[in-house]
């Protein structure tokens, strides 16, 4: 039994780190833009005072105390963008990511999938890869972990200015 619950501990543990690592190879590429936000950040971004009349900035600032880690990668290489979603698919099939939603118009292609938490809209890890993105051709790899509500991605998206959160604002307008 003891044994049992060593394993099990050490599966769930390396499961999170899996993603770290997956993703982070993409850090530091030369074609590879990279936007990184960790825990650290966020608790810090949490204590800015801000007007208790702005109900959007109130909701900003509740969402991300909520926050993890971000991780943004996008690229217009087609070596990355190969890589990217091979990385991207990997862990998807490792992770038990169910997919939220799945778009394909004019060459644009958007997946986006998350793992649930406690409730249908509570959100402990989104990903959303998009391919043919802006006039580019960029590829956008994002994922983002917590303890979120989906509802609340759009807040995030807008402060953030977030590549390819117009998209992911879709998404959850679709699914409300």
């Amino acid at each position: 039994m003891k044994n049992f619950v060593i394993t099990l501990v050490l599966a769930l543990v390396s499961n999170a780190f899996f993603a770290q690592a997956t993703f982070d190879k993409f850090d530091g590429q030369d074609d590879v833009t990279s936007i990184i936000v960790n825990k650290k950040m966020f608790e810090l971004m949490s204590k800015v005072k801000v007007d208790a009349s702005d109900k959007e900035s109130q909701q900003y600032m509740n969402l991300i105390k909520k926050l993890d880690n971000l991780k943004v990668f996008t690229t217009s290489s087609v070596r990355v963008t190969a890589d990217m979603k091979a990385a991207a698919n990997k862990y998807v099939k490792s992770a038990g990511l169910e997919e939220l939603m799945r778009i394909n118009n004019n060459g644009k292609n958007i997946r986006i999938l998350i793992k649930s938490g406690a409730s249908d809209s509570q959100i402990k890890e989104l990903l959303m890869f998009i391919e043919g993105a802006s006039k580019e051709n960029q590829t956008i790899l994002m994922s983002l972990t917590g303890d979120f509500d989906l509802n609340e991605i759009a807040i995030l998206t807008d402060k953030m200015r977030i590549p390819g959160g117009d998209d992911l604002k879709k998404a959850t307008k679709a699914r409300k």
